[in-house]
């Protein structure tokens, strides 16, 4: 008769009742940086449970392992705490998480080391729309200048054109002082238009899903083919107070950048998708404003990307990451996001790019 087996228990983690306890998430490291112990709050920051963490070496869970491998080295060695601004924590089937971490050299147990993680999304992305605000107020500045300069020579030449024109007997000539006539009435009108003041906003209630629907029907009659453009709509968005011709204008110049990408030689032209995503945001920050209710109107496709080296000043006039691209759109985008005490930033790599147009609703 068999010998029955007794059922082999797990190995016990060791405990830390304090620090269960707290909101922020700690881990305890042994001196070869393998994870011995992680609070509840760590289990919820990272997505793991502690016996799944425990036994991982933690600097392999980053994107950035060997600077942390060095701020660890260098906290073991002469017993002081440091702090890494931002760490990337990699996470299977999501994006990478921003993350806070605080080293502590401790002494409990024989493990040496402390770690302190806190997310650092929102902050990251409070800093990024104070850049924002900067850059667009020293944009519009350099624009007014830039207007005043253009203007009066502008106007000379649209004249001039016209004086020619009373003078040539043979009409086929004025076709070419006709082009110059409507370039000119063209540069005039997207002056206007970079110029525009928030007082000439023609406010009233917008349903964000018309507008999206008015700019995919534009972009599937301009892109007949190659381009998928497809909906998900959270239908209980409550109706914006808004200029619905400026909302169209913004979002049509974020899908079509995401088309022409999309089709361009460095995607091969094989087009693509792009989705319009929309959902209420509460309790969200925007331009240093704090509001119960926003809309988040995203623009996603899976193109090639924001090209690295135009991704700091991608919504500055005359930057174009396309040959032959006047690089106006996106800076009316932002233009047009701000005369709606709005903002709009970005995420991009190669195959999935997200536009993210935040609005306030209450």
């Amino acid at each position: 008769m068999a010998t029955p087996t007794r059922p082999v228990a797990e190995p016990k983690l060791p405990g830390f009742p304090g620090l269960e306890l707290l909101a922020t998430a700690v881990v305890i490291l042994d001196g070869g940086y393998v994870v011995r112990y992680a609070n509840p709050a760590a289990e919820n920051l990272l997505g793991e449970g502690a016996r799944s963490l425990v036994g991982q070496i933690f600097v392999a869970l980053f994107s950035d392992g060997a600077s942390l491998e060095g701020m660890l080295a260098e906290a073991l060695a002469v017993r002081w705490s440091y702090r890494a601004q931002t760490v990337g924590y990699e996470r299977v089937g999501s994006e990478m998480l921003p993350l806070s971490c605080v080293v502590t050299p401790i002494d409990i147990d024989g493990l040496p080391l402390l770690v302190e993680l806190r997310p650092i999304q929102e902050q990251l992305r409070l800093e990024r729309e104070e850049r924002l605000i900067e850059q667009q107020e020293a944009t519009r500045e350099l624009l007014r200048n830039l207007a005043h300069e253009i203007k009066n020579p502008l106007g000379g030449l649209r004249g001039s054109a016209q004086l020619l024109e009373g003078e040539l007997d043979r009409p086929e000539l004025r076709e070419y002082t006709q082009v110059i006539i409507k370039e000119a009435d063209r540069l005039q009108v997207l002056l206007d238009r970079l110029l525009t003041p928030r007082s000439a906003v023609q406010l009233a209630a917008v349903n964000i899903h018309e507008v999206l629907e008015r700019v995919r029907s534009l972009v599937q009659a301009e892109f007949p083919s190659g381009i998928s453009v497809l909906r998900n709509y959270d239908p209980s968005v409550p109706d914006l107070v808004g200029d619905i011709e400026q909302l169209i204008q913004a979002v049509l110049n974020v899908v079509r950048n995401a088309a022409q990408a999309l089709l361009s030689g460095q995607n091969g032209g094989r087009g693509g998708t792009i989705v319009l995503r929309t959902r209420a945001a509460r309790q969200v920050t925007i331009a240093r404003q704090r509001h119960k209710l926003a809309l988040e109107l995203q623009v996603i496709d899976d193109g090639p990307g924001v090209p690295e080296e135009i991704r700091d000043r991608v919504f500055n006039p005359l930057v174009s990451g396309r040959e032959g691209g006047s690089g106006i759109g996106l800076a009316l985008v932002q233009t047009y996001a701000h005369n709606h005490g709005g903002v709009v930033e970005f995420d991009s790599r190669p195959g999935r790019t997200i536009f993210t147009l935040l609005l306030p609703l209450a």
